[in-house]
């Protein structure tokens, strides 16, 4: 009887030590999301002009996160994180906006993405005829 007792001490104090720690991990506080659900999603956001990155001149650089929610230095992360969700994290399939005249006076401005978006690495470069053109294909995402 006594071993029996020895024995089922042991297995609750190791099943506490073991389990205790991984319960606490798993409840979060009411009205909170726990970050660890989410897949990261932090990016770095360059522009300026010139034909390509390694020669143009750096004008504005902004950080975006958008999980669990959106959040940088963006001025519109909200809706720069609603425009990436919408093409997938994918930049390429960002495409014009509709109604959206530009001129064709070639001042090339290039555009910079760099970080992870839904956790797989993301790098994209991209020039533009101008200013104008960035901002029609951008929308609000480049904008900054």
């Amino acid at each position: 009887m006594r071993n029996t007792a020895r024995w089922a001490a042991a297995l609750g104090l190791t099943a506490a030590a073991v389990c205790g720690p991984l319960t606490g991990a798993a409840v979060a506080a009411p009205g909170a999301a726990p970050s660890s659900l989410y897949a990261p999603s932090a990016l770095v956001l360059t522009t300026g002009h010139g034909n390509d990155a390694a020669t143009a001149t750096p004008e504005r650089a902004v950080t975006l996160s958008c999980a669990p929610g959106p959040s940088g230095t963006h001025p519109a992360a909200a809706q720069a994180c609603a425009e990436l969700r919408g093409v997938g994290g994918d930049f390429t399939a960002l495409r014009p906006s509709q109604g959206v005249w530009c001129t064709k006076l070639y001042d090339p401005v290039v555009v910079t993405v760099q970080g992870v978006w839904e956790g797989k690495r993301v790098s994209y470069e991209r020039t533009f005829g101008n200013a104008c053109e960035r901002d029609a294909v951008g929308g609000s995402l480049f904008a900054f």
